[in-house]
């Protein structure tokens, strides 16, 4: 099979079920946002230190990456389309129950946090503004087409559970964790 098919050298592209459309339109802006947000979780993840301690959280993005994939797919997908992998509502509950855990962990937050301390954090830092970026392009094709509503509570909590594993990796790491009047 060939990485390249030229049917999208015009500017267009399919959307699932074959529906063709610019490469603009507001679906594959938001479908491609969250390509984009896997991707730098990926790189995210890359930067973890490479010891066992990382492992269950490298496990709980492993099933996150496949739902961010799913969350894509839903996006992709035309309004009155089959969706595959729908995103549910246990989904979302799965992050709550993922950001809880984490969370009892931390300091309490008494300022806003500046993204950075560790590489890792840093770029999950950078991964969350990625995943608030696709869940508002996500709403801007809810306003016009029928979106699950799941998929945009789930990049609404993603944003969350990212930001917390950057503050759990830097209290892990001993990363210094600047606040905003530092």
């Amino acid at each position: 099979m060939k990485i390249y098919t030229k049917s999208g050298d015009k500017g267009e592209t399919s959307l699932v079920a074959g529906v063709r459309v610019p490469k603009f339109a507001d679906r594959v802006e938001a479908y491609g946002t969250c390509d984009e947000a896997n991707s730098q979780i990926g790189l995210a993840l890359a930067l973890l230190p490479a010891t066992e301690e990382w492992k269950e959280l490298q496990d709980v993005f492993h099933v996150i990456q496949t739902k961010l994939f799913h969350v894509g797919a839903e996006l992709a997908t035309p309004e009155g389309k089959k969706v595959g992998w729908p995103i549910v509502e246990e989904d979302v509950t799965f992050l709550e129950e993922q950001i809880d855990m984490l969370d009892a962990k931390l300091p309490p937050l008494t300022n806003f946090i500046l993204p950075g301390g560790h590489p890792a954090a840093a770029a999950f830092h950078v991964s969350r503004t990625v995943v608030r970026r696709a869940e508002r392009k996500a709403v801007h094709v809810a306003q016009q087409e029928q979106v699950n509503p799941s998929v945009v509570k789930y990049l609404n909590r993603l944003s969350d559970y990212l930001f917390v594993v950057a503050r759990h990796i830097n209290k892990e790491t001993d990363a210094v964790e600047k606040t905003l009047h530092e």
